[in-house]
């Protein structure tokens, strides 16, 4: 089968021939038709984030397809049926499921569907720890990312006063998805200019991108004491956080197939928008993985599969 692997941590990306997996007796098997880009998989490519097996390593996490063949014990799942959720190793026409999968609903198509898995369901986790409810003020740092979308959408939905960071170019989609109040992050430091719109504080602040530890303390400052400060990149302090009584939460994401069928519910219904920056075939995988990394994500990018 095709696959974009590594050889090895800090290896470039490359579209390789690999042998089919092959499902256990719980297994399940997925022929791939669209895999979810996430940052995710570039930094496991760069060896920031390892994860168990030999190499050559298939990246991806997110993905959608039908199921090709299952275990003799698999009783919730079929040959021909069509389904979304996390795969060990997407970017591959074919991979094994975990046990975050779910059959689609009606109306999805492919890749809609691999865009939600990992981006929607941390959003919705984001929303819920910071526990972001009506008349609440909130800053999404990082909105215009796939995950920051979908925070936006979902603290809006709560009856929250969103406010995201966003460039000129993405402020009326932003606006289209809730967000009340917008801070551009390229001219002044997104801090000072949230506390000139609301010199008492804020409720919360969702961030996707402060890596540096100080850039999170500055978005904290400006969180009023009882407010929360939920990041999806490990930079928070929860202890110095604490001393300023607020909750600082390193948000390790977690997501059951409960979820994704929730999350598929709302998207159907419109409440939900997924924002589909890009789609590319699987040979131009390792090219969008470098942009995502570099910044230029407005939204997801879905690797789609076509079958030889």
């Amino acid at each position: 089968m095709r696959a974009i692997a590594i050889s090895g941590y800090g290896q470039e990306p490359e579209l390789m021939e690999l042998p089919k997996p092959t499902p256990g007796p719980n297994g399940v098997l997925v022929r791939v038709h669209a895999a979810g880009l996430n940052p995710v998989d570039w930094k496991i490519a760069e060896g920031e984030f390892k994860t168990p097996g030999p190499f050559p390593k298939v990246l991806g996490i997110d993905g959608a397809g039908v199921v090709e063949a299952v275990g003799p014990a698999v009783t919730a799942f079929r040959p021909g049926d069509q389904v979304y959720g996390q795969l060990k190793g997407s970017y591959a026409e074919y991979a094994l499921a975990t046990s975050v999968l779910a059959r689609m609903p009606a109306g999805m198509i492919f890749t809609q569907a691999a865009a939600i898995p990992v981006a929607t369901t941390t959003a919705y986790n984001m929303v819920e720890t910071a526990k972001i409810d009506q008349g609440k003020v909130v800053l999404v740092s990082g909105a215009t990312g796939g995950v920051g979308q979908q925070a936006v959408q979902f603290a809006a939905n709560a009856g929250a006063k969103v406010i995201a960071t966003a460039t000129a170019d993405m402020a009326e989609h932003m606006r289209g998805l809730g967000a009340a109040e917008l801070v551009d992050h390229t001219l002044r430091p997104v801090a000072e200019q949230v506390l000139q719109l609301h010199p008492d504080g804020i409720d919360a602040v969702l961030d996707t991108v402060s890596t540096d530890p100080a850039a999170l303390d500055q978005l904290a400052q400006t969180v009023r004491p009882g407010g929360t400060v939920v990041t999806t990149v490990f930079s928070a302090d929860p202890a110095a956080l604490a001393a300023r009584e607020i909750t600082g939460v390193n948000l390790d994401n977690k997501a059951g197939a409960e979820l994704l069928v929730l999350l598929a519910d709302l998207i159907d219904a419109g409440r939900i928008k997924v924002r589909i920056d890009d789609v590319v075939p699987l040979s131009a995988a390792a090219t969008a993985l470098a942009n995502n990394k570099a910044g230029r994500s407005r939204g997801k990018t879905v690797i789609e599969i076509q079958p030889r």
